[in-house]
C-alpha cells in the first residue's frame, strides 16, 4: 500500500471509507440540478449532497434551498460570487472536512457525470486514496461529443502525462472520490488553479505525496441543458501551468542527477 504515514491510518486503503459527501458546484444550473440530485439520492441513498452555488442569477440557489428543505441529506453552501470551479470545490472540501466526512466526491451538476456510476468509484476507493472516473481507459468513453473535443481532451491528457510523468490517462476528469486523509495531505491551502488545471493539480499532488490513485471507466455524457463553462481561458491556464510544472519537474531531475554525480568518488 502506498501512503504518507508509517502506519496505515484509520481511513487508509483497505479500510471503510466513512460518511460520503458529494460536492456539486453550481452556476446557472437550474434546468439540471433537481434531476441530478434526485438521481444521486437514488443511486447512493446514504450519501449526503452539498450544493456549492456561486450566486447563480438564474434561480439555481433558490432551487438548491428548496431541495435542501425537502431532504435532510442535502445541504447548500451559498457563495458570494462566481470564483471558478477550483474555488467552489475548495470551499466544499473545507465544509466537508470540518464535519468529519470520510469521503468527498466531485460531481458536475449538469448530468455529464452519471450518479448511477458513483458506486463503482466508491467501491474502488476501498483500495485507493483517490479514484478518478476516467473517459480514456478501456471501458470508458464519451457520448455526444464532437471529434474535435475528444481530440483536445485526449491530446491534453497525453501532454500532461508526458510533461509530469504521471500514469493517469484522464487527469483532467472531474468525477472523482477522495479519502479524507488524501485531501488533508495535499496542502489545499495553496491551491490556486481552476478548471481542468484544478483537477490536474490535485491528482499530481496526490501522486507526489505517495497516495494511491486509481482510475475506473465511466461514460461521460454531454449536457442537454444550459451552457458549458469551458472556455479558452481555462484551457490556456491548464496548458501554461502544466508546462511550468513539467519544467520544474525536469529541472529537479537534472539537479538530482548532478548531485549524484558530485557524490561519486
Amino acid at each position: 500500500m502506498t501512503g504518507t504515514d508509517d502506519a496505515a491510518p484509520a481511513d487508509g486503503p483497505g479500510n471503510p471509507i466513512g460518511r460520503v459527501l458529494v460536492c456539486v458546484p453550481t452556476f446557472n444550473e437550474v434546468d439540471n440540478l433537481r434531476r441530478q440530485v434526485e438521481r444521486l439520492r437514488a443511486a447512493v441513498p446514504a450519501a449526503d449532497v452539498l450544493i456549492a452555488d456561486d450566486n447563480s442569477p438564474d434561480g439555481t440557489a433558490a432551487l438548491a434551498d428548496e431541495l435542501a428543505a425537502a431532504d435532510p441529506h442535502v445541504q447548500v453552501l451559498h457563495r458570494p460570487a462566481k470564483a471558478g470551479l477550483g474555488a467552489a470545490y475548495l470551499a466544499a472540501f473545507d465544509w466537508g472536512l470540518a464535519r468529519d466526512y470520510g469521503t468527498l466526491v466531485e460531481m458536475d451538476a449538469d448530468g455529464s457525470h452519471q450518479p448511477e456510476q458513483l458506486p463503482r468509484l466508491l467501491a474502488a476507493l476501498h483500495d485507493a486514496d483517490l479514484v478518478i472516473g476516467s473517459r480514456w481507459v478501456p471501458g470508458g468513453g464519451v457520448t455526444n461529443w464532437p471529434m474535435l473535443r475528444q481530440l483536445i481532451s485526449r491530446g491534453g491528457n497525453l501532454y500532461t502525462r508526458l510533461a509530469l510523468g504521471t500514469p493517469i490517462h484522464d487527469i483532467t476528469a472531474g468525477f472523482r472520490a477522495y479519502r479524507r486523509r488524501t485531501l488533508l495531505g495535499i496542502d489545499l491551502h495553496d491551491v490556486a488553479s481552476q478548471g481542468y488545471c484544478f483537477q490536474i493539480d490535485l491528482a499530481w499532488r496526490a501522486l507526489r505525496r505517495g497516495f494511491l490513485v486509481r482510475e475506473v471507466p465511466i461514460d461521460f455524457i454531454e449536457r442537454e441543458h444550459g451552457v458549458s463553462k469551458m472556455n479558452n481561458r481555462i484551457v490556456a491556464e491548464a496548458l501554461l501551468r502544466t508546462t511550468a510544472w513539467g519544467l520544474q519537474r525536469r529541472a529537479g531531475q537534472l539537479t538530482g542527477r548532478a548531485g549524484r554525480r558530485e557524490l561519486r568518488p
